[in-house]
């Protein structure tokens, strides 16, 4: 029987993850850590991700079910249905490592002016399989500038907060009746760089990692929208709904985001076989800023050339790129 009042929260936003959902819930319920309950918020799924959940024999394991809001929305409803002192957030296609929970609340315990603890990640393939491949980013000391420019939580599975740290971040948008918002849900893009940015910007709470890669962060290849100019624009209206926040914050730094922005979209342009578009980007990137060649040069030179490569030489050059241009960061 699970408790009423567990310590922790797993929330795990769903959709369409029937092939992967099962796998992800064992990994959860398997944590060293196990005074937890696990938050499955089926985000209008049309597969069998529900069904799959239902069947799940660990009293634990929550289901929750809405019309799709998007990712943002289903972080926001497992949010305001968490009991637990302290969240975590874990895709339904992702996998944590059995001691990631344990090691989080430790970190929170023991640092209390820490609200968001995260760690590095290790990318693994549809199959599950390890790539070779980790997101192994800055812990310590993290800014605004920061998460801004290179987002150091990296992914949506990296994350755990501390319950107490989001009462200041939540807001009631005009027309919600049923609960608050702390990710924006008019962004179905960078939604989660908009929310940190908004957590370290409006509140005195730090964001800190821990070492390790605690986090297996599932790749798909050919999964993100073909349409990568619309998530460029989104991102810009994340930017300019930052500047309201923060002004000079985007006056110093968003060239240097702008760049690292395009340059993400052009390596996912490579990962999509889409060689011009990649070429395309990876140019406007170097256009916008040419800090990123400065601050991380290889990164960003094979960026450019496997980009000028793919658009010159097709489609055949992808298999020998491809692991590489899935990067060790975010972006």
């Amino acid at each position: 029987m699970t408790r009423q009042h567990p310590i922790a929260s797993i929330v795990v936003p769903a959709y369409n993850a029937a092939t992967t959902i099962r796998e992800t819930l064992v990994s959860l319920m398997e944590q060293s850590f196990t005074d937890l309950e696990i938050l499955v918020v089926d985000d209008g799924s049309s597969d069998s991700t529900a069904e799959i959940v239902k069947r799940c024999p660990d009293p634990r394991v929550r289901l929750i079910s809405q019309p799709n809001r998007g990712l943002a929305g289903a972080h926001n409803t497992g949010i305001a249905l968490a009991k637990g002192k302290y969240i975590g957030f874990c895709d339904a296609d992702d996998l944590w490592l059995p001691e990631k929970l344990e090691l989080h609340i430790r970190h929170l315990e023991q640092n209390l002016d820490v609200g968001i603890s995260f760690s590095g990640s290790s990318l693994i393939d549809r199959r599950g399989e390890p790539v070779g491949i980790n997101q192994t980013p800055k812990l310590s000391n993290i800014t605004a500038a920061d998460v801004f420019c290179r987002n150091p939580i990296g992914n949506g599975s990296a994350a755990v907060l501390r319950a107490e740290a989001l009462k200041g971040f939540g807001y009631r948008p005009a027309g919600e009746t049923e609960r608050d918002w702390w990710f924006d849900e008019n962004f179905r893009q960078s939604d989660d760089i908009e929310g940190w940015l908004r957590f370290i910007l409006t509140q005195d709470w730090k964001i800190e990692g821990i070492p390790g890669h605690l986090t297996l962060y599932r790749i798909h290849v050919g999964a993100l929208s073909a349409n990568v100019e619309r998530q460029f624009q989104t991102w810009c209206a994340m930017r300019d709904k930052i500047a309201r926040i923060a002004p000079d914050l985007v006056a110093r730094h968003g060239n240097r985001a702008e760049a690292y922005q395009l340059r993400y979209l052009a390596r996912r342009c490579v990962s999509m076989r889409q060689g011009r578009k990649a070429l395309s980007f990876a140019l406007r990137a170097l256009k916008a800023s040419p800090r990123p060649f400065f601050e991380e040069p290889v990164k960003s030179t094979v960026t450019l050339a496997a980009a000028a490569l793919m658009a010159l030489a097709g489609d055949g050059v992808y298999g020998h790129l491809e692991s590489r241009l899935l990067g060790n960061s975010n972006a």
